[in-house]
């Protein structure tokens, strides 16, 4: 490649990763009731998850966490189409279960071989303190409370993966001091040179260590314990997460 055609892909590639870190929350949102916090590291300069959350005119948290299937450029073109929808669809007022099923039915329309997005969506009511969610395709959350830490919710199909998927919601009561953690599968997949995995065990054994610490302080031990333990392996798939904790 001609040296100045190599720096312009550079630029643009530079501006793709500025647009995409601008797209993904870089700051916890926090009220009275509630805390919520996101971690995003690609793999690559640019990456297929994305994420957000934000308050609606009714009080109610939503919030989502999605990862499109492959990485670089390609992926994270998918996942701000896919985002872009989401955001459009919020303004409807539907629940997790309906909008999973308005975006599955979106994506198809826009299909594109071998693309398609696991996600999760989920919904913190202000004076119930329920959170509920919609899971297709990501790895179960982990719910974090006194009793220890467990995976809750059922899987899903990704949408843009099937036609007519449908896709179930699940809710969770939770109380003062708890918190939930999601996230995509670059997170438990971190793997070191022998290409062992950071698994779902080690996960749990680092919440349950610092489940009483903020949003934004778990969020920072998760991602340390599993870049820790991958070493000097290079990253193989792009890692997000969001926690949400209550008061």
């Amino acid at each position: 490649m001609l040296p100045h055609l190599q720096i312009e892909q550079d630029n643009e590639l530079e501006e793709a990763h500025r647009l995409q870190h601008a797209m993904i929350p870089s700051q916890p949102l926090s009220a009275r009731w509630f805390e919520i916090a996101c971690r995003f590291h690609p793999a690559q300069r640019v990456g297929g998850d994305f994420a957000d959350y934000f308050m609606l005119p009714d009080r109610r948290l939503d919030f989502y966490l999605g990862d499109v299937v492959g990485k670089g450029l390609c992926a994270a073109l998918y996942a701000a189409l896919a985002a872009g929808m989401l955001r459009g669809f919020n303004k409807l007022g539907e629940t997790p279960q309906a909008l999973l099923g308005r975006l599955n039915d979106r994506l198809m329309l826009y299909a594109f071989p071998g693309r398609f997005c696991a996600m999760q969506y989920g919904v913190l009511e202000p004076v119930t303190q329920t959170l509920t969610f919609g899971n297709a395709g990501l790895p179960l959350p982990l719910h974090l409370s006194p009793e220890g830490c467990r995976p809750i919710g059922s899987g899903g199909f990704p949408p843009g993966m099937f036609p007519d998927a449908t896709y179930e919601q699940h809710s969770v009561q939770l109380k003062p001091g708890e918190s939930v953690l999601f996230y995509t599968d670059g997170v438990t997949e971190a793997a070191d040179h022998t290409h062992a995995q950071f698994g779902v065990e080690r996960l749990v054994e680092v919440c349950q260590e610092h489940k009483a610490r903020s949003a934004l302080e778990l969020l920072r031990f998760v991602f340390e314990a599993a870049n820790d333990f991958a070493g000097d392996a290079p990253q193989h798939d792009d890692m997000t997460a969001i926690v949400l904790k209550v008061f």
